[in-house]
């Protein structure tokens, strides 16, 4: 018998703080060479403007084992009353093979994709990061917050977008409830980075929305917004000026356009990279050696996140009774 989890069984089962431990643990054993994942086969209609991916990934020490199938359509909201992101998880038995979970993705991809920016606040911001800042108030920039607030004791979180006045009202609110900490609007980005001590940007921007001169000293940037080669949120000069980690060096250098237009115009290379996150949370990479120093976590997102925090529901709804069994 396999079970049959929906996005409310999922949301039940996966709070941040549970999630941010299994990232880390997945992140350690990709570093120590006990995870298996090949690249993402990615699929593109431009057609209809659609993006497809499939993820599979095995974690030998946790014995998470399974694929994830994700799409990206940005006219599924308005053309079809869809989320932008939908995506479906297969959980598999490492003895077997055997399926023994199937999963919506869509929550747990927003999760897992906050809990990595927690894990790299968790080891990159400064201990005394007090200040968090978010770019955008969609659903990723959600879990951003709520990430980023699990790993440091935040006195204030700002925010910002494009988005109009009423949703950027009901996001502060809705996350001042959700985590204690008061979220406050910025009146422009610019206004953002000049106070807080950690960034997450959350934005689908084609282009940069920053300028390297707009950061503080000692600031720690989470950027998950961007990944596919022609787009970026970061400008050239940003990735200059900081210590650049990523969540995966070879996947970051064919998908995220934050790093690869700036190589493709000759302003930096694959070698200033400075490290894998992986690394610096099992002590093998130097991450923040001071305090002045920007950090930057750039993520494209990997399948190690999802079948961790996929495996982490799995035991769990079987502990709690938690979805439908079925069989093939």
């Amino acid at each position: 018998m396999a079970l049959l989890l929906s996005r409310s069984d999922v949301q039940k089962l996966l709070p941040m703080s549970k999630a941010i431990d299994v990232v880390e643990g997945a992140f350690s054993e990709l570093a120590r060479g006990t995870a298996e994942m090949p690249d993402r086969t990615v699929i593109t209609d431009d057609e209809v403007g659609g993006w497809i991916a499939f993820m599979p990934a095995y974690l030998g020490s946790s014995g998470a084992l399974g694929v994830k199938a994700v799409t990206v359509y940005k006219a599924n909201p308005e053309k079809h009353n869809l989320p932008t992101t939908l995506a479906t998880i297969i959980v598999q038995d490492q003895q077997t093979g055997q399926t023994v979970a199937v999963m919506d993705g869509g929550y747990l991809t927003a999760v897992r994709t906050g809990a990595v920016s927690g894990v790299a606040t968790r080891h990159l911001a400064r201990a005394n990061a007090s200040v968090a800042g978010i770019l955008g108030t969609g659903v990723q920039a959600r879990t951003q917050v709520t990430g980023m607030a699990a790993a440091r004791d935040l006195e204030v979180i700002m925010a910002f977008s494009l988005d109009p006045d009423d949703k950027r009202r009901a996001f502060a609110e809705s996350l001042t409830e959700e985590t204690g900490v008061e979220v406050r609007l910025a009146g422009s980005t610019r206004e953002l980075l000049g106070e807080c001590d950690i960034v997450a940007l959350a934005t689908t921007a084609p282009n940069p929305i920053v300028e390297a001169g707009w950061w503080k000293p000692g600031t720690h940037i989470n950027s998950v917004g961007s990944h596919a080669p022609g787009v970026r949120e970061l400008d050239t000069a940003s990735i200059q000026r900081a210590k650049v980690i990523c969540d995966q060096k070879q996947a970051c250098l064919i998908e995220a356009g934050d790093i690869m237009i700036p190589i493709q115009e000759g302003a930096y290379s694959p070698d200033d990279i400075h490290g894998e996150l992986g690394d610096v949370i099992n002590g093998d990479t130097t991450g923040r050696e001071n305090d002045e120093e920007v950090t930057l976590f750039k993520s494209v997102g990997l399948a190690i996140q999802d079948l961790s925090c996929a495996r982490l529901v799995y035991d769990l709804a079987v502990e709690n009774g938690v979805g439908t069994e079925f069989e093939f």
